[in-house]
């Protein structure tokens, strides 16, 4: 795995710089009528802007390159994200409190890090297109110094290149940026009937104690997302639906767990991928003996990642499909958000009496 050979460093004299002349954003805390600033990098179509102000919070500035779901985004918050983060200038981003950023998944998934291999073709970091745009994330976060930033990943950054790629990434962002760094893998299926694990890493530019909100033991049933009257053209014709039977059973026969994901309305989904529009494989609805199987509709694939039901799609059903297979979890990433706000409404030294209790009987011990 090749590195980033120049170190990040905080840059405090320019943060200090920052601060002075954006004092309200800086790191004194926000009067409670003032809402706390956020940038949206990676945007895609916006959940963490919708999770984000739902906690309160405005959104200052988007960036996404993908041109398919900047129409999304426009067409839902009335803006078009700027375009590729690497012409970004620190500068131009303006003074926030919060950084978000799911930054490109791709490059660290299992499925994109065995089609890689599969191909020969480089991956993490060494993957040139996105593998480096965590470091772009850096720079920002390094120039405009933000209060807290949350960071969103697949479950697998943490193991990938044998758990190098996560040492790069938390030294980064602790040792080069000073920043003190929680990271928790988050299931979605207690808030939308889906299995989908993700790392969610929140970082404070000033020690500050943080506990990650609690999710219910038992979530919803996919059957509280369907749409009781599907189009017919979202049912599988008898040639795929074949494909798919007769994929899964010689895959079952060679001992590989390969094969498609036929659910009901008592289930609960496998992930969501961006490759969802080739053939729906991973989630398939049951319809009933005799029927052939269906795919989610694209306004079901919305409601499975938490999207309100007002919430515009004005794309083709193929790039829908690859723009909520990308998306985060839009009630994780309130929750998450929400914790986050407490945090910096706090007093820098604060921690809640528990841990204070806990803490004593230790020196007492």
């Amino acid at each position: 795995m090749s590195t980033q050979k120049k170190k990040i460093r905080p840059g405090k004299n320019a943060a200090n710089r920052v601060r002075e002349q954006d004092t309200i954003y800086g790191a004194q805390p926000l009067p409670s009528a003032v809402p706390l600033r956020f940038v949206d990098l990676f945007s895609g179509i916006g959940g963490f802007r919708l999770a984000f102000e739902r906690a309160g919070c405005e959104c200052v500035f988007s960036c996404d390159w993908d041109k398919h779901s900047q129409i999304t985004y426009a067409a839902n918050f009335g803006e078009t994200p700027v375009g590729d983060i690497r012409a970004v200038a620190s500068s131009e981003i303006p003074a926030h409190d919060i950084l978000c950023a799911g930054f490109p998944c791709q490059p660290f998934s299992i499925a994109g890090v065995s089609k890689k291999n599969a191909l020969g073709e480089a991956h993490g970091f060494d993957e040139k297109k996105q593998g480096n745009l965590f470091f772009e994330l850096a720079r920002i976060i390094r120039d405009r110094r933000p209060r807290a930033f949350l960071l969103e990943n697949v479950k697998n950054l943490k193991n990938h290149d044998k758990g190098r790629t996560w040492q790069v990434i938390h030294k980064t962002l602790t040792d080069d940026l000073d920043y003190t760094v929680y990271h928790k893998i988050i299931d979605a299926q207690s808030v939308v009937p889906q299995h989908r694990e993700r790392i969610f890493i929140v970082g404070f530019d000033t020690h500050r104690y943080f506990e990650f909100p609690q999710f219910p033991k038992e979530g919803p049933k996919l059957a509280s997302i369907l749409d009781p009257h599907p189009p017919a053209k979202y049912t599988l014709t008898d040639h795929l639906w074949e494909y798919l039977q007769n994929y899964a059973a010689k895959h079952k026969a060679a001992g590989n767990g390969f094969g498609f994901g036929l659910v009901t309305g008592e289930s609960v989904t496998r992930t969501l991928s961006a490759r969802y529009y080739k053939d729906g494989s991973e989630i398939l609805i049951s319809q009933g003996a005799g029927k052939n199987p269906r795919r989610l509709t694209p306004r079901e694939c919305a409601l499975l990642l938490g999207y309100p039901p007002s919430f515009k799609i004005p794309v083709s059903d193929t790039q829908a499909y690859r723009q909520f297979g990308n998306s985060v979890v839009v009630p994780v990433v309130e929750r998450v958000a929400k914790a986050i706000v407490e945090t910096l409404q706090q007093p820098a030294e604060y921690k809640p009496d528990l841990v204070l209790q806990v803490n004593e009987r230790r020196r007492h011990h």
